[in-house]
Formats: C-alpha cells, sequence, structure tokens
C-alpha cells in the first residue's frame, strides 16, 4: 500500500521522493546529512558537489521554512538559515587545489 502526501498533492510518496534513489548522499549515515557542524557535514557536502538531484533536494527539505538542520543542496543549513562555510571554503582555495611543486 503506498502512502500519499495530501500536502504535495497526493502524489504516492515512492514518486515524490523517487529522487532519493539519485542523490549522492543516499549511503552516507543520517548524522553526517543532518549535522550541525561544517567540520561533520564534509562528506554531505563534498558529495553535493556531483549529485544529480540538488534542486529537488531543496524544494522537497524547503530548509527556510521548515527550520532545516543539517545538508540540503550544497548548503549546510541551521535553523533553516544558511550556514557560512569555512573549511570546504579553505579545502578549495586554489593553493589547496595546486599539484605538488607547483607555484600558484
Amino acid at each position: 500500500m503506498q502512502t500519499t502526501m495530501p500536502e504535495r498533492g497526493g502524489a504516492p510518496r515512492g514518486e515524490f521522493f523517487g529522487w532519493q534513489a539519485s542523490a549522492a548522499c543516499r549511503d552516507l549515515p543520517p548524522q553526517t546529512v543532518f549535522a550541525r557542524r561544517e567540520k561533520d557535514a564534509l562528506p554531505a557536502l563534498r558529495a553535493c558537489r556531483r549529485c544529480p538531484v540538488r534542486r529537488p533536494c531543496e524544494a522537497a527539505v524547503d530548509p527556510t521554512r521548515s527550520l532545516f538542520d543539517g545538508v540540503s543542496a550544497g548548503r549546510l543549513w541551521r535553523n533553516g538559515r544558511p550556514v557560512r562555510l569555512r573549511l570546504l571554503l579553505d579545502a578549495t582555495a586554489p593553493a589547496a587545489r595546486t599539484a605538488p611543486g607547483v607555484r600558484a
């Protein structure tokens, strides 16, 4: 028996959440995806970079309306507000991407 989601027009739950099967974070533990601290959320944030379903993820989670805590659509959210990332930004700085022995 499929359950329906009345707030989404009665669409079967399996159809509405079908995008999750394609999510890059699907195999990560919940404590990583729903982490409140950037350090704990880094694996999920990195997975988002290659994720093909970022838009459906953000639409389903609707972080600003749900006061969401965790990672959605490539951002870390706390109480429905995006958190300014520091560790991930440091890891992607030009110096960090330069091959050994090559100057930036």
